[in-house]
């Protein structure tokens, strides 16, 4: 397979904490990639966009906050088979709104110790196992 035919998508993923050190989670709808796997919110980079901007816009929509700040924490690129992904995450320090699921997507907070408890997507590793301390 040649790799111009594969997709490559640059994704903004949002590390959201809330003042007990819990993580903002969702989980995935049944039409998209990585169906009912739990995720950090976020979205797709459009052209023209920064990754924070991305960000703020995808938190928007999604989870229904207003990012104030956000700073980066790690970059991951997967390939999926059928899909290459580069995640940018960033770790939102500051927001407004309380996050939930405004396309009706189930989310939680979760301890950070739980959080590998959870069906994340294999890009999804990384991250869970950074915010652990491995």
């Amino acid at each position: 397979m040649s790799t111009d035919t594969k997709k490559a998508v640059l994704v903004a993923v949002g590390v959201i904490e809330n003042a007990a050190g819990d993580i903002f989670v969702c989980r995935r709808g049944e039409s998209q990639h990585q169906a009912f796997k739990w995720e950090f919110p976020g979205g797709k980079v459009e052209d023209g966009e920064t990754v924070p901007q991305a960000l703020a816009r995808e938190l928007e929509e999604e989870i229904g906050i207003q990012v104030s700040a956000c700073a980066p924490f790690m970059r991951i690129e997967h390939d999926y088979g059928d899909k290459q992904v580069t995640l940018d995450i960033r770790k939102v320090t500051a927001f407004s709104g309380e996050p939930h699921g405004r396309e009706g997507q189930p989310s939680r907070w979760v301890p950070v110790s739980e959080l590998s408890g959870y069906d994340f997507p294999a890009a999804n590793s990384p991250i869970v196992a950074k915010l652990q301390g491995e």
